[in-house]
């Protein structure tokens, strides 16, 4: 579904590949070492490994889902809804003709729930209490991947290196962000979570998070969850990747999952 080749890869065959002609004297200085953020896991839950992951946030005290239907998985569906964190089912409340659209990131503000799509380049506005829709809005990225919020803006992104504030009221851009690492622009940008002020994605088919400054783009930091993914895929063989981070700002609980994980993980790491 995604092919994007991560920049750091690119970035580094190149420079592999390119005839040095600086002096021996010469030393290029070491790239910083990027901060990894430590982390406990507090809970696990179950988790459907029917479910495809695209979109992860809790509202009003509740987890809820977004998924997508890869044509590999034929019975995979693109569906909407609150999770049962006892039995790990989702309580489906929207659902999208899968023969026209890839239902990708969810995100929820000023009482509506918003959904893109991943290559027709529309989201569709739902209200938030009774799933009703309301209307859709085009979108000029060329993909949808993710939404978040700061509550004031959507954030989305778009699998590349730039993450777009949207005004949700008429749905505009207001600004683009670049994200770079260490200098070098980050992209496969995924699943988004806003929390305490910075923004957090995963990197498409990595097993890590990223801690973004929405001040400048600079990645702060890294949580690296494969021992999550390592976790999921010897209790489910058929565990996809890492993807989906959820944060309730009234309890201070943090979630993650994948896409056909079996489980829900309730984390805790400095924020």
């Amino acid at each position: 579904m995604r092919n994007l080749l991560p920049a750091l890869l690119a970035c580094s065959i190149l420079s592999a590949c390119h005839t040095d002609t600086r002096s021996a004297t010469t030393v290029a200085d070491p790239a910083p070492t990027l901060p990894v953020i430590g982390f406990a896991v507090t809970k696990t839950f179950p988790h459907d490994t029917t479910l495809f992951t695209e979109g992860f946030p809790v509202h009003n005290g509740r987890l809820y889902e977004s998924t997508g239907s890869p044509n590999y998985l034929g019975w995979a569906r693109s569906l909407i809804g609150p999770i049962d964190t006892a039995t790990g089912k989702m309580d489906r409340k929207v659902e999208l003709d899968k023969k026209t659209y890839f239902g990708e990131g969810i995100s929820f503000i000023k009482n509506r729930l918003y959904q893109l799509t991943y290559e027709n380049q529309v989201a569709f506005v739902y209200d938030a209490g009774t799933f009703k829709p309301q209307g859709q809005f085009k979108f000029a990225n060329r993909q949808g991947w993710s939404l978040t919020t700061n509550d004031t803006s959507l954030i989305m992104s778009d699998g590349t290196d730039r993450l777009t504030f949207i005004n949700p009221d008429d749905f505009q851009p207001i600004r683009q962000l670049q994200v770079t690492l260490n200098g070098i622009p980050r992209d496969s940008l995924n699943e988004l979570e806003y929390i305490k002020g910075y923004i957090y994605a995963n990197i498409w088919e990595d097993n890590y998070i990223v801690k973004i400054d929405p001040s400048n783009g600079r990645v702060v930091g890294k949580i690296d969850l494969q021992q999550l993914t390592d976790d999921a895929k010897q209790r489910s063989p058929n565990a996809d990747v890492l993807n989906g981070i959820a944060y309730d700002a009234k309890s201070d609980k943090i979630y993650v999952t994948g896409k056909l994980w079996p489980r829900i993980y309730e984390i805790s790491f400095p924020h």
